[in-house]
């Protein structure tokens, strides 16, 4: 044998440690919200379409829907007239944020926290706030708007 060559161990190190490399990218990417994730705000549903009834949703709480087009989302009712939403896909890792009792919304992955009015980002990790859903009333419904 000469002085190049590699011994088992060599081999098998290096091949495990490059497998590695290649998982923790990957794993990485599947977390980053890139193409294909939730992160974008357009929708394909129509004008009008509904998400909600008023009635199920008190001044001053939030609930958890999903739109027509499968998006999670959370709505909010700031008032008697007046519905805000947001994605629920939380702008850190993409985990899915959810209402509480307190005046919050928050990430169950990493306790990242959201006004759930405003969608901005209260305490971190995440530093962007949730994309808004554009929502109106008609009638008794919450729709798309």
């Amino acid at each position: 044998m000469t002085g190049q060559a590699h011994s088992r161990r060599t081999v098998l190190t290096t091949g495990a440690t490059v497998a590695g490399a290649a998982l923790g990218t990957a794993a990485l990417a599947a977390c980053s919200g890139g193409p294909g994730g939730e992160k974008s705000p357009q929708t394909s549903v129509p004008k009008g379409t509904r998400i909600a009834s008023l009635d199920d949703l008190g001044v001053g709480s939030s609930m958890s829907v999903t739109t027509p087009d499968g998006r999670k989302a959370i709505v909010t009712r700031t008032a008697k007239d007046e519905v805000t939403a947001f994605s629920a896909v939380c702008t850190h890792q993409g985990c899915t944020v959810v209402p509480e009792d307190s005046p919050v919304l928050r990430c169950p992955c990493h306790n990242s926290t959201f006004d759930p009015v405003t969608g901005a980002v209260k305490g971190g990790p995440a530093d962007a706030p949730l994309p808004e859903i554009g929502v109106a009333i008609k009638g008794n419904d919450i729709v798309t708007a």
